[in-house]
This record gives C-alpha cells, sequence and structure tokens, in this order.
C-alpha cells in the first residue's frame, strides 16, 4: 500500500496583501486595548511570566473582578490566551514575540527628555560618545 505523501503548505504572511489603511485599521482596535494604564500593566506583567488572575491581584492590589474586567479586552484582541489549569486560568502572551516589543516600548517612560531625543535623532547626528566612539 502507498504511503500518502506529506502535504506541504507555504503560508505566507498576510500583511504583503493588505494595503497601509487596512493593516491599521485591524491594528487599532489592539492598540486602543493596550492604550489603558491598568491593561498595560496587566500584559507586561503577563509578559513576564503566565500568572493567574489571582497572582494578577496580587501584583496590582485590583479586585479580582476589575483583574478580569481589564482582562477581556486584552482576550478580546488575542493579545492574551486564558488556558485552563486546575480550579483556575493562567493568562499567557499570545506569542512571545509581542513580548519583548512592549518591554520595550515600557522603557521609553523610564527614560529622561534627552534619551528620547537622541533616539529620535539619527545616527549621523548623534555625538560621538552616543554612537560608542
Amino acid at each position: 500500500m502507498a504511503r500518502p505523501s506529506k502535504l506541504r503548505v507555504a503560508v505566507s504572511d498576510p500583511a504583503q496583501w493588505l494595503s497601509e489603511r487596512e493593516r491599521a485599521q485591524m491594528l487599532a482596535p489592539k492598540l486602543r486595548a493596550l492604550a489603558d494604564e491598568t491593561r498595560l500593566m496587566l500584559i507586561l506583567l503577563i509578559a513576564q511570566r503566565p500568572r493567574t488572575v489571582k497572582e494578577l491581584q496580587e501584583a496590582t492590589g485590583l479586585s479580582q473582578t476589575l483583574v478580569s474586567h481589564h482582562l477581556a479586552p486584552l482576550r478580546e484582541q488575542q493579545l492574551v490566551e486564558a488556558i485552563p489549569k486546575g480550579r483556575s486560568n493562567q493568562y499567557v502572551m499570545c506569542c512571545q514575540t509581542l513580548a519583548e516589543p512592549l518591554r520595550m516600548f515600557a522603557s521609553l517612560a523610564a527614560m529622561d527628555p534627552e534619551t528620547v531625543a537622541a533616539c529620535l535623532q539619527p545616527e549621523a547626528d548623534q555625538p560621538a560618545a552616543a554612537q560608542g566612539a
């Protein structure tokens, strides 16, 4: 009997088919979900490691109801996923590739104005000390 051959499917980036306007329309709801300070705090905690609602409560001082309320838009936008674990759910990032950019954006808040200004300048315009010389 002949063995069935393995079917190979090439997955391409759907972004290549979308216009910039279509991409912006798809991205805006995700960014709105992240724009709330509490939700951003929750997703930054989840980016460190998977967490239960109880762990998020303890880390933030928020009530269970409020934590769950803020997790809902993050789940709706598929930024986090609830994985059943015992009698509770553990919340995980949708993908770890999102965690690092979120941490990078969060670090911008801690930068002083001079550092932010240096980040915005093209490398050729930065002083030699800032370029590592």
